[in-house]
């Protein structure tokens, strides 16, 4: 394992021209991200509260499977992670702390 990466060790698949359950996983995935983040131009948009209501249930139902497929997706060693370097990090909080304090109260 890398040292810089946040993994757990692969499950193999076949390496073949055919999909495998690594590359379904990934596709559904991906469909996942596509369709909440279209759902949330749509909850921004809703005209009416019934409709806000029924498209936010949407949203959080795909957030929600989106993130159990990642969570399966990373116990598998499928989905694996870069660590941020620490003064990385310090940067962005600090760059974003300054934000924070430029808003209006």
């Amino acid at each position: 394992m890398d040292n810089n990466k946040v993994e757990n060790p692969k499950v193999e698949v076949p390496s073949t021209p055919e999909m495998n359950d690594r590359d379904y996983l990934n596709d559904v995935l991906e469909c996942e991200k596509n369709i909440s983040n279209n759902l949330a131009t749509a909850i921004s948009e809703a005209s009416h509260q019934a409709l806000f209501q029924d498209i936010f249930d949407m949203f959080t139902e795909s957030k929600n499977s989106a993130r159990q497929l990642y969570n399966l997706m990373f116990q598998k060693g499928w989905y694996c992670l870069e660590k941020a370097e620490a003064t990385k990090v310090t940067q962005k909080m600090n760059e974003l702390s300054q934000k924070l304090t430029e808003l209006p109260q």
